[in-house]
């Protein structure tokens, strides 16, 4: 059974107070419904705000794995809603440590190429409400990948994320996470 896409996740950058000044985060999204187009720099109805560190080409969107909710429910003693960790893309089927930069899937009529994990900053611990949330978003090693946009086109939940191609002279997402944390 190929993986899939169990929620589409957008937001507008909203500004929030941090250490007494005031930031903006695009990392507060929401799940959506119906099908949405997925374009070069990223979902359509979403935006990054700060694009020095999220969005461009390479992180056009960002995918976490729907399987590491339990763990973070069990963790945090939350209910945690899709979207929390500021995803585009909540997947079933495709965890860090299966794919590798370079690999190319097919989601509706769009096509996405891994590119990198997810490096955590400090707006994970707003979002969280508790600063100590990005280490230990870093040490839990669950990090989720950003993903490239090869082909535009449009996805919806329930779509399949069909394997393309595979790049297994890369090191696994997890690989490159986990010696870069260290």
């Amino acid at each position: 059974m190929d993986p899939s896409i169990v929620s589409i996740n957008v937001g507008q950058p909203k500004t929030v107070k941090y250490r007494d000044r005031i930031v903006e985060t695009g990392i507060f999204k929401t799940p959506v419904t119906g099908s949405i187009r997925v374009k070069t720099l990223g979902l359509e109805g979403d935006c990054q705000a700060d694009l020095t560190v999220h969005g461009g080409p390479a992180k056009a969107v960002y995918a976490y794995p729907s399987e590491h909710y339990e763990y973070w429910k069990e963790q945090l003693s939350l209910n945690l809603p899709y979207g929390m960790f500021g995803e585009n893309l909540t997947t079933q089927g495709l965890i860090e440590s299966l794919v590798h930069p370079g690999d190319r899937y097919r989601a509706g009529s769009a096509e996405l190429i891994i590119t990198q994990p997810r490096f955590p900053c400090y707006k994970l611990g707003i979002k969280f409400g508790m600063m100590e949330m990005v280490k230990r978003f870093q040490e839990s090693g669950r990090s989720g990948f950003y993903l490239a946009v090869a082909k535009e086109g449009e996805i919806e939940i329930g779509d399949s994320l069909t394997l393309i191609s595979r790049d297994v002279h890369n090191p696994t997402v997890a690989e490159i996470f986990m010696s870069d944390s260290n």
